[in-house]
């Protein structure tokens, strides 16, 4: 079956990954902007990472088959400082009119804490003049509801923002139903440990269906697993989801997501009969 990872920071994986991906059936995956396992000191390194995902990993990708798209930030973890994420933001326009962008992302919060909200708004304020659509992290563990509440909240008091041009990355099973019933997207990520289990996972879409729902594996620097997506697959295959729903999940809801994008630039391929 062909799918699509949504949320996956390639960067941080070897080239074997991508090899491990197609041989699974990944036909394209979207790398939000992220940490890069350490706090970054200058707009100089940003711009040289905005320059590494739109013009290194694409080539990466398309030697194993895979179309790779992404999105410009500065990612909540580094979010504190609030003058350097200025000089960052000040940066984007720059590279959003490049093949396979596709929005501002992963904004949000971590700690939740005031310079975080600032610079979730400026973020927020550059997509609504540039026309992107919104990735949205929220917080870890004992955050999460509170930020994603915060998030949400922020997001649905600005009446410019459409919600079914954000998607809100992380839920869990405390935060699902917040972001479904305000009209945004969802985003589940399949960790090992943290955020949700491919079996967990299942269980949100046995509860909510699979209408504005994305599955993703993250795949980051900490313990991730970069085919999380194929083992969500195999799961509802176990349970007796059909097809056609797995396909749904994995395929054409986050093509239909993405496609909204100005710069939307992917051909899916036909699934075989």
């Amino acid at each position: 079956m062909y799918y699509l990872d949504p949320h996956i920071h390639m960067v941080s994986r070897i080239t074997d990954d991508y090899e491990r991906l197609a041989r699974a059936g990944c036909v394209a995956v979207s790398e939000p902007a992220f940490w890069a396992g350490f706090d970054r000191g200058s707009a100089a390194a940003f711009h040289d990472y905005f320059r590494q995902l739109t013009e290194v990993e694409p080539k990466r990708a398309a030697s194993y088959g895979i179309h790779h798209m992404c999105w410009l930030c500065i990612n909540a973890k580094e979010a504190e400082n609030v003058t350097l994420s200025r000089e960052v933001i000040a940066l984007i326009p720059e590279f959003l009119g490049r093949p396979g962008v596709l929005g501002i992302g992963e904004i949000g919060l971590n700690k939740n804490t005031r310079n975080e909200v600032t610079v979730f708004e400026e973020h927020v304020e550059l997509a609504m003049k540039t026309d992107e659509l919104i990735l949205v992290h929220t917080p870890h563990l004992q955050d999460k509801y509170k930020g994603t509440r915060m998030i949400v909240d922020i997001l649905t008091s600005d009446r410019r923002v459409r919600p079914e041009r954000v998607l809100i990355d992380h839920v869990e099973e405390h935060t699902i139903q917040l972001a479904l019933d305000a009209g945004f997207w969802v985003g589940m990520t399949l960790y090992p440990v943290t955020k949700c289990t491919p079996e967990r996972a299942a269980d949100m879409i046995d509860t909510y269906g699979t209408q504005r729902i994305l599955c993703n594996s993250a795949g980051d620097w900490g313990p991730s697993n970069p085919m999380n997506v194929p083992n969500l697959i195999r799961t509802l295959r176990a349970r007796g989801h059909d097809e056609m729903t797995i396909h749904r999940i994995v395929y054409a809801n986050p093509i239909r997501f993405f496609s909204q994008a100005r710069n939307w630039n992917f051909n899916p391929p036909v699934p075989a009969e």
